[in-house]
């Protein structure tokens, strides 16, 4: 894909920049600006250009129509502060407001125009609805970078329509993510190790479907480690289970075993006799078993010491390390063990280490970790996921095919 140098001179040019601001709010407070800190690289370039910038950014998830608590208005604020310039903030997507806001910006100058996902036609499944939407954004601009990575696996109008329009190309961000996933898939150093976690293992198979032909251990913690747990006979209590996918565990579990890959599962769990996973409140103590001798009457809600510790030493030994879920319900300090364990032996690994954006990303951020610390910190988890599992990206195929 081309990148924003490729662009030529871009003085005076008015340029549409798809980024991802769906951060995580407090009331109108942003709990996490990694997301808006990503996008710096590729705003502060353009201004420095002279480009007029014209931002586009979705928050949340509205229903193709204005709703006052999924307004970017937090984020065009945190974004001025960053910047330390002005953000002007247009009232709409694409309307009067949006046309004006643009007509009123200088050489360097950016604004930032309402949430995308307010019009219908952004994320419609209608080819000539998205179109519509985005010619009308084609009309405001005279070329586009997109930025988003967290938006490159859908196909939606501020992400795929708008580049068949104008000349694009991919930004800073964009271009980096590509290459790290490129890299990852296509010549790793190795040994490559894949460390999974998060709740539901059938959002994950496809990942390890294509992962265990690429990497030489795949390590499955958190909710999903239950289900391999229990593919293999075990009593796993009242953790959470995916029955429909336990015939895919068994299946992957003897495919690890005839190709000569690790599937390395948990040890030990520290379980619990039930969790609020709403209030993040857990029943009764907190007391560490043996993975294959859980209590019927409990729930697994981390991995053990001895689990940290097996974990911690192949992803030391590695030299390509791709993280993507936490071990446990980091929210509770005493639940955070597992997923710190995971993120500091990420941090001594000498190789390279991808933090897989999502709950991983934030689980760092908020066990004190920062991401200066680790080779590659992804900001888009559902674009990751379908990136590792050997998917076709449309945002990033129509950069290609430009």
């Amino acid at each position: 894909m081309k990148s924003v140098q490729d662009l030529g001179d871009l003085r005076g040019k008015r340029v549409l920049v798809r980024c991802d601001f769906n951060v995580p709010l407090d009331g109108d407070r942003i709990t996490d600006d990694g997301r808006i800190k990503a996008a710096l690289p590729t705003l502060t370039q353009l201004r420095a250009a002279g480009a007029k910038v014209i931002v586009l950014a979705h928050l949340g998830r509205p229903k193709g129509a204005p709703e006052a608590k999924y307004s970017v208005a937090p984020a065009a604020k945190r974004l001025g502060e960053l910047l330390g310039a002005p953000v002007k903030l247009a009232e709409d997507v694409a309307g009067p407001s949006a046309e004006a806001t643009v007509a009123s910006l200088e050489d360097g100058d950016i604004c930032l125009l309402e949430n995308v996902r307010f019009e219908p036609g952004e994320t419609s499944k209608v080819d000539a609805e998205r179109e519509e939407l985005a010619a009308k954004w084609a009309k405001l601009a005279d070329v586009f970078v997109s930025d988003g990575f967290g938006v490159v696996h859908r196909k939606q109008a501020s992400v795929y329509d708008i580049a068949k329009l104008l000349p694009s190309a991919g930004g800073t961000l964009v271009k980096k993510e590509g290459d790290v996933f490129g890299k990852v898939l296509k010549n790793p150093d190795r040994p490559f190790v894949v460390v999974l976690g998060g709740a539901k293992v059938a959002d994950k198979l496809a990942v390890i479907d294509n992962l265990l032909k690429i990497a030489d251990t795949v390590i499955v913690g958190g909710g999903m480690a239950y289900t391999f747990l229990k593919a293999q006979g075990h009593e796993v209590g009242k953790s959470l289970l995916d029955e429909a996918s336990l015939d895919a565990c068994r299946g992957y579990l003897a495919q690890a075993e005839a190709s000569g890959k690790q599937l390395l599962l948990p040890v030990d769990v520290r379980v619990a006799s039930g969790m609020d996973f709403a209030a993040h409140t857990v029943d009764g103590p907190i007391d560490v078993v043996a993975a294959d001798a859980i209590p019927a009457d409990k729930m697994g809600l981390d991995i053990g010491p001895a689990s940290e510790k097996l974990f911690a030493d192949a992803i030391t030994a590695a030299q390509t390390v791709v993280w993507n879920g936490p071990m446990g319900v980091f929210e509770i300090p005493a639940l955070a063990g597992g997923t710190k364990a995971v993120a500091q032996a990420l941090t001594e690994c000498t190789g390279l280490t991808v933090v897989g954006g999502g709950d991983s990303a934030a689980a760092v951020r908020i066990l004190g970790f920062s991401d200066d610390q680790f080779g590659h910190i992804s900001t888009g988890g559902g674009a990751s996921l379908e990136y590792l599992e050997g998917k076709e990206l449309p945002g990033l195929a129509i950069l290609e095919e430009n």
